[in-house]
């Protein structure tokens, strides 16, 4: 079953303030329309249910990446392939290009945007995890203004996010605080590429060669959201480094809640999650 494509309007704005003047003039009656690689898929499929959206694409005021002393801002319409690319990117947020690079094929990559990624709101997105880990805050703008507001806690439930009618994701900010920590990204599927996650893991972590001093855990598919593993984060904490499995993976299968659907099984989401933090961890002892 085909959309009937008379039954959806798309609006092109010229600028930002444009798009919000719109958005506050009629809230929840438009949404932004960006790269369109996931809306694109449920309109074929005859099963994108909103039908007024507004053409964000080739708005420049949120696109690109800029570089400060403190932090890195990745504009909303960053694409996937642009942030591969960046050398910064590549230097110091590798986990964040591994996801760019493992997000569909080089087509989707092309034209998938990171800010596309956050507000779709799929609990298998690819680099839900890695921003996670690395602290990213979100700037969302309106005619009101600006707010800003931490990544972790963003995704409140099932496509449920912090992010009003009226408010549009404008930016990424990355704090430039990966100095030093051992970083690990890995995503499972049913390939190699093009293919939606049935777990996906980030962690970050720093130590002084005998106990833990910090570690950040977050996964992808195993939730209702991409969950960072707080709990799991301070039952490690201060830990020395041998008993970092133990306490470790059963803090993990208590906060995690895979589920059994049509990609994979709960059972499978869950050794799989448990191997990957085991992988991690094993990692860690070696270069402590």
């Amino acid at each position: 079953m085909r959309a009937y494509i008379p039954q959806f309007q798309l609006f092109t704005p010229g600028s930002v303030s444009e798009t919000l003047d719109l958005l506050a003039r009629e809230p929840g009656v438009w949404k932004p329309f960006a790269g369109g690689t996931d809306l694109m898929v449920m309109l074929e499929a005859g099963k994108l249910a909103h039908k007024n959206y507004i053409n964000i694409w080739n708005l420049k005021e949120l696109r690109g990446i800029q570089v400060a002393n403190a932090q890195v801002t990745i504009g909303a319409l960053t694409t996937y392939t642009e942030i591969q690319l960046h050398p910064v990117l590549r230097a110091e947020f590798p986990m964040l290009c591994q996801a760019a690079s493992e997000t569909g094929g080089l087509a989707i990559q092309n034209r998938g945007t990171l800010g596309g990624n956050i507000a779709n709101a799929s609990p298998a997105a690819d680099s839900p995890p890695a921003l996670l880990v690395y602290d990213a805050e979100l700037e969302l703008v309106s005619t009101s203004g600006s707010r800003r507001v931490p990544y972790h806690g963003f995704h409140m439930g099932y496509k449920q996010m912090n992010i009003q009618p009226q408010e549009l994701l404008a930016c990424i900010r990355l704090p430039r605080s990966t100095k030093n920590l051992t970083q690990y990204y890995r995503k499972v599927g049913t390939r190699k590429a093009q293919a939606i996650s049935k777990v996906c893991f980030a962690a970050t972590a720093s130590s002084n060669g005998e106990r833990l001093n910090e570690v950040r855990i977050a996964l992808g598919s195993v939730a209702p959201i991409p969950i960072r593993c707080v709990k799991t984060e301070d039952a490690l904490r201060g830990q020395p480094l041998d008993r970092l499995l133990e306490l470790g993976k059963v803090a993990l299968a208590r906060e995690i809640a895979p589920i059994d659907d049509i990609r994979s099984t709960r059972s499978y989401r869950l050794k799989v999650s448990l191997n990957l933090l085991e992988d991690f961890l094993a990692g860690l002892r070696l270069s402590g």
